[in-house]
């Protein structure tokens, strides 16, 4: 059984964690971050993600899921003062009950698995990453292999995108790339390996209605900057683009809602072609 170290004050170590919440350059430094949620913790377990410790409120009776996952995972356990937790939960209203130090993956689109079915979104500079997560969470539920991040954008290490994403970051293979140059990279080696993944980009202005493109292929799905849009790069990257007809008041799709909106389009043709 792993050891059990104990924590009062906060120190070095505390210090550490509590820049996970807030420091992306100390994130990416140390390659980890924070997790909490039965959920979350427990799919990045069966996933197999690298947990580095696992901290608890120490003198607290704890749930029989939390102890027993701390019984039988042999990782460094850390019982805090419960007001350190508090300050690690990152939300004032609550005490999470475990915290996760995971290891963050290699940035590497060799993680995303490729064959004749792959569907890939690529999210090109999201600023917000409660986005990131929803577009997640919603890559999981609609069968995506994969999520690409790229540009300058928000992180999907960020606890508002773990969040968001409810687990789904660890069933998803989520890679940061820094521009569109090297994923075009990735495409064309994919398409020399034998899938001919077509490159499909998502627009108010597109020149067809999703339903109307057939998505059923190999796919990169391009959602774009929640301003902005796609960036100039992808768009003369894109075979086609498409759009998602709207109605009412609205100008536009959150972006997150948007993607969503066309992978589950992808996952209805795919099912219908079943």
């Amino acid at each position: 059984m792993a050891k059990t170290l104990t924590i009062t004050t906060r120190n070095a170590s505390f210090q550490q964690w509590q820049a996970l919440l807030t420091n992306r350059n100390k994130r990416q430094r140390s390659g980890e971050f924070l997790v909490q949620g039965v959920r979350p913790i427990t799919v990045a377990l069966e996933q197999g993600w690298e947990i580095r410790a696992l901290l608890y409120p120490d003198r607290q009776q704890l749930s029989r899921w939390c102890r027993e996952l701390l019984d039988r995972t042999d990782v460094r356990r850390v019982a805090l003062a419960p007001e350190l937790m508090r300050e690690l939960s990152g939300k004032e209203e609550e005490s999470p009950e475990l915290l996760a130090v995971v290891a963050q993956p290699d940035d590497d689109l060799a993680r995303i698995p490729v064959g004749p079915d792959m569907l890939v979104v690529v999210f090109d500079r999201p600023k917000t990453p409660g986005n990131i997560g929803t577009l997640i969470r919603s890559a999981d539920a609609f069968g995506a292999s994969g999520v690409v991040i790229t540009g300058h954008a928000a992180d999907p290490y960020d606890p508002k995108a773990v969040r968001a994403s409810t687990g789904s970051l660890f069933a998803v293979p989520a890679v940061r790339v820094p521009s569109h140059h090297a994923v075009l990279d990735w495409v064309a080696a994919v398409r020399k390996a034998g899938p001919q993944i077509q490159i499909i980009g998502t627009d108010e202005h597109g020149d067809v209605d999703v339903a109307e493109h057939d998505l059923t292929g190999p796919t990169l799905l391009l959602v774009g900057n929640e301003t902005h849009g796609l960036s100039k790069g992808w768009q003369e990257a894109a075979d086609r683009m498409v759009r998602i007809p709207i109605v009412g008041a609205a100008s536009s799709l959150n972006a997150a809602a948007a993607g969503t909106v066309a992978l589950y389009e992808a996952a209805r043709q795919r099912a219908k072609q079943r």
